[in-house]
């Protein structure tokens, strides 16, 4: 489920990006017809992911993983984001990271207007320290 449409800029610290699908009929996040302001962390950690990936290229030895651990100081100026009729501008900022974490700072607006804001961590790293493969209650080495 990819949420944004399109990078706008990002550099070592920063990433902005672009996104429509917020007015999408069939928006995966939609529940009950509408699309509630809480579906701002999710737009905010895909730009995460995307910054994180942006950051790796080219990618050092295959791919790696993500994964959200917190959502904190979350602000919401809204109630729901389908009824926006601009385009979102989704911003986050690397507030610290090393090789296996990263804390974030994020803010969603409608033009100039602020909807969301609030930090993100994540933890992240290779695929090879993670066993895709292994069966539900498995033993970390063992493969199915």
């Amino acid at each position: 489920m990819c949420l944004l449409d399109e990078v706008l800029s990002w550099d070592l610290q920063r990433i902005a990006c672009r996104s429509r699908s917020h007015r999408a009929a069939d928006n995966p996040l939609r529940a009950h017809g509408r699309l509630g302001a809480a579906c701002a962390i999710e737009y905010a950690a895909q730009a995460v992911a995307v910054h994180g990936a942006l950051l790796q290229c080219p990618p050092a030895s295959g791919s790696g993983f993500g994964m959200l651990t917190s959502a904190r100081r979350v602000e919401f100026a809204v109630a729901r984001l389908d009824d926006l009729s601009d385009e979102l501008l989704v911003s986050a900022q690397r507030l610290h990271g090393d090789a296996s974490s990263a804390l974030y700072s994020f803010a969603l607006h409608d033009g100039e207007r602020l909807l969301a804001q609030g930090r993100l961590s994540v933890l992240h790293g290779p695929v090879s320290g993670v066993n895709l493969n292994a069966a539900p209650g498995a033993p970390a080495g063992e493969r199915t």
